[in-house]
């Protein structure tokens, strides 16, 4: 079987292709034939969950993707995700002290009426005969408006988010085969105005504080190594801002997006959600297990490593194909294909592991459970047709742009 990460059959569904190539091509070195450049990807559990752990061995400093550095190319500040320990540890301390869970909690209250408002304007436009769109009005409006809440970003200033979201994504999906020359026009402008109006913003707590992430991440400190104190720079501030709207908005909205799909073709499964709702927290977690919204990020090889007997040289780029461990029968057993909302997952990789795994999932996680209690309260019947729907192309992300919505109430 041909692997080719950006072939739109493979997009459409690359399960029975991660299937082959967990049993007859673990390490499967990618080369240049069919126009993407040479890569080795990695697709059973095991590995892929060795490797994430051993940043010194497969560094996330040369960037995430098989194609070039796209760090250098859109002069990103630095980041968690593009940062190898030691840096990258001091650096995600530093922000754990203004990005806490108790700040994240304290959200739940204006997400869940975000939520309902969204709902109900769903069931009115249902009632009058309108096309209802799961994704574009509901999934993916939850993410930008609590991102807004948490940065303390001023009402007349919301609207701006939802145009660089769109951009940020359009930047990890523009066209099949990516180069640097689609990193320009749009998604350019969109990086340099949204670092801008944050740049700004740090400015302003730095004069005038406020209890808002931003001015806590401002306010952080702790003590380094020499016993001085460290605090966070605006570039660091700056870069995660650039993490947590490019990472932290469709990833979160295809987690609900998926879920709702999910259920759609196992009416058992929701039947069970349904009658049990203490279930909801294990379930989100299998629908980010069967469908992870980041399918796979690459790291490069900092010397020569061996991977199951295997030997992969310094300097290659390896794609580590989360969608693919996610489903591996050797982690979660001959029913890993199957969703099974009672499932126990004591481990997975949705959102990786080791030093980098996603310190937004708690804010992520919050925001999908308040989604489906509020959606399945209202509207346990709700269906999509993912048929109709359109999904981003991307070798990196598996998500929705459109996914019609049917079965609301009035």
């Amino acid at each position: 079987m041909h692997y080719d990460p950006v072939d739109p059959e493979l997009i459409a569904d690359p399960y029975p292709t991660y299937a082959w190539l967990r049993d007859h091509d673990p390490i499967h070195h990618h080369d240049a034939s069919d126009g993407a450049p040479p890569f080795w990807a990695l697709s059973r559990f095991a590995d892929v969950w060795d490797a994430v752990r051993r940043p010194e061995v497969f560094s996330s400093a040369q960037g995430l993707t098989f194609y070039f550095d796209e760090i250098g190319q859109l002069g990103l500040p630095p980041n968690l995700v593009m940062l190898d320990p030691p840096r990258q540890t001091r650096l995600r301390a530093l922000i754990g002290r203004g990005f806490t869970p108790r700040r994240v909690a304290e959200l739940e209250g204006a997400i869940r009426s975000f939520v309902r408002s969204r709902l109900a304007e769903m069931a009115q436009r249902a009632s009058d005969g309108e096309p209802v769109d799961l994704h574009r009005d509901f999934s993916s409006t939850i993410p930008t408006h609590v991102l807004a809440e948490l940065f303390g970003v001023a009402e007349e200033d919301r609207l701006r988010f939802g145009p660089w979201t769109q951009a940020l994504t359009a930047i990890q999906n523009d066209g099949l085969r990516l180069d640097p020359d689609t990193f320009s026009g749009d998604g350019r402008e969109a990086v340099t105005e949204m670092l801008g109006y944050f740049s700004e913003q740090i400015s302003d707590r730095r004069a005038h504080p406020r209890d808002d992430l931003l001015g806590a991440l401002v306010a952080a400190e702790m003590d380094g190594p020499d016993g001085s104190a460290q605090r966070l720079s605006d570039w660091d501030i700056l870069g995660f801002c650039f993490v947590v709207v490019a990472g932290g908005s469709d990833t979160t909205a295809s987690l609900i997006s998926h879920g709702i799909a999910l259920l759609t073709d196992a009416p058992d499964q929701r039947q069970l959600l349904l009658d049990d709702p203490g279930l909801l927290d294990g379930a989100l977690v299998e629908f980010l297990r069967l469908e992870s919204s980041v399918q796979g990020l690459c790291r490069t090889t900092t010397c020569d490593v061996t991977v199951d007997g295997t030997m992969i040289p310094a300097g290659e780029k390896v794609l580590m194909l989360y969608g693919s461990a996610n489903r591996d029968p050797r982690e979660f057993g001959p029913t890993a294909d199957l969703l099974d909302v009672r499932r126990q997952i004591p481990r997975h990789l949705a959102f990786s592991s080791g030093p980098h795994f996603c310190i937004g999932s708690h804010l992520a996680r919050l925001q999908a459970k308040i989604a489906f209690q509020e959606l399945l309260s209202a509207h346990p019947g709700i269906v999509v047709d993912t048929g109709a729907g359109q999904r981003h192309q991307s070798a990196f992300v598996r998500g929705w742009v459109s996914l019609p919505a049917y079965g609301l109430a009035g």
